[in-house]
């Protein structure tokens, strides 16, 4: 099965606690803290496989968790990092933030990496924490957590060159003969269901990737037939092959077909058109051939169109293999000219950073009438309250501070809080006190 669209959870590993110990040997001068930092928790990495052509092993799979670093020990000893978690994927594979719709990366070159969840850093032992006003601190911090994202994974098919057109155009007996693909062929709309992929070479040493998509028609973009789903596998093409039939057995307008697809095309990216594109007349071994392509030569002339680039009108035929030989040379020459498509998102662009007086609070205060508490919530105070250890007293009177410093004391107060009250972040609960 075929599939080029999957939504998955990945979670990467928290890093390990830091340790509270002390040392305590008979021949070790003055003691001291000596609990040891936690280990780093696990990445989750894609990798592109050349081996993939489709997303069907994440339909069974859609949760991937790496493992957590190590907790820190006594003699001041760190803990185990934890291994990277390694996804396979596909060439061509396009992942996106489900929830941001952000573009996190694109993976098209064989072996490469992204890192798209990243494990959260181990916790630090309370030797960090000596003073020379606490000189045996209990205090230690919890791992950090690691990332957890849904991810959208979207593959598009990887080909220099893309067959497009109505059903039965001939598409899949043309990538038949000119590549040692072998694609489902019958005399029927639909025969293709899924892009299939053949290579083309030429004497001369020149090769190149064809694509030969399912068929598209009119309202594809919309959703019509099986085109909206495939049509983003032209996105990755540098030179687009329009196969037109020119049989007219079917009783179609040849240029009322070519016009048709180039307006679904055009209706899903409008810089489609603006690629390299060679109007391919099919089918001309049948009777009725030759005098519909004449005519189509005249409508074509007559409606031109300064935003499309087409290079030529080739006539061929599959079945005698007429004109193969000067398409094949035609593309390779096309695509030698044509520049590439850029794919790479990089993930250290520089970027420009502007306020817009949307920035995400450090903390909101709510109360909860259910349970009679202020609740405090936010992305930071919570990974704040999470790497602390709620074993150790002098832990938790950091993270007062912390509290403190953030200006939650005097938002609480602003708020309401009374002495005597509840106040609630996460599932830890603790009193107000003026």
């Amino acid at each position: 099965m075929f599939v080029d669209q999957v939504k998955i959870d990945v979670q990467a590993g928290h890093g390990g606690n830091g340790m509270v110990a002390f040392r305590r040997e008979k021949y070790v001068p003055n003691g001291g803290p000596a609990g040891g930092d936690g280990g780093r928790g696990g990445n989750i990495i894609f990798k592109v496989d050349s081996g993939m052509s489709t997303l069907m092993d994440f339909r069974y799979h859609r949760k991937f968790k790496a493992k957590n670093g190590g907790n820190g020990a006594n003699k001041s000893m760190t803990g185990r990092s934890a291994e990277d978690t390694i996804v396979p994927v596909p060439e061509g594979t396009t992942v996106t933030d489900t929830e941001t719709g952000r573009v996190i990366g694109d993976l098209v070159k064989p072996d490469q990496e992204l890192v798209v969840a990243k494990g959260g850093r181990g916790g630090r032992g309370n030797i960090h924490f000596a003073s020379p006003t606490n000189p045996a601190p209990e205090i230690a911090e919890n791992g950090e957590p690691g990332q957890a994202v849904s991810l959208s994974l979207e593959l598009k098919v990887l080909a220099d060159v893309g067959l497009v057109g109505f059903p039965s155009a001939g598409k899949s007996t043309l990538l038949s003969v000119i590549t040692s693909a072998k694609p489902k062929i019958a005399g029927y709309h639909f025969t293709t269901l899924v892009p299939n992929l053949g290579m083309v070479r030429l004497d001369d040493g020149r090769d190149f990737a064809v694509a030969d998509l399912p068929g598209l028609v009119a309202g594809a973009s919309k959703g019509v037939g099986l085109g909206f789903q495939f049509l983003r596998h032209v996105e990755r093409t540098r030179v687009i092959l329009h196969l037109v039939d020119m049989s007219g057995v079917e009783g179609r307008n040849p240029y009322a077909d070519y016009q048709a697809i180039n307006q679904e095309l055009t209706q899903y990216d409008p810089d489609i058109l603006k690629r390299p594109q060679i109007i391919v007349a099919t089918k001309m071994d049948l009777p009725d051939s030759q005098a519909n392509l004449t005519k189509f030569k005249d409508e074509l002339a007559a409606h031109k169109s300064d935003d499309q680039i087409v290079h030529d009108v080739l006539p061929i035929s599959s079945v005698t293999h007429s004109g193969l030989q000067e398409l094949v040379r035609k593309t390779a020459d096309l695509l030698a000219e044509a520049q590439p498509e850029e794919t790479v998102v990089p993930q250290d662009r520089p970027k420009t950073y502007e306020f817009d007086g949307t920035h995400e609070p450090d903390f909101k205060i709510t109360f909860d009438k259910e349970i009679e508490s202020w609740v405090i919530s936010g992305d930071k105070i919570e990974k704040l309250f999470k790497m602390t250890d709620t074993a150790h007293d002098q832990s938790m009177l950091r993270f007062a501070r912390q509290m403190r410093g953030m200006g939650i004391d005097d938002a609480l107060r602003k708020a309401g809080a009374k002495d005597g009250d509840t106040v609630t972040i996460l599932d830890y609960s603790f009193t107000y006190v003026e």
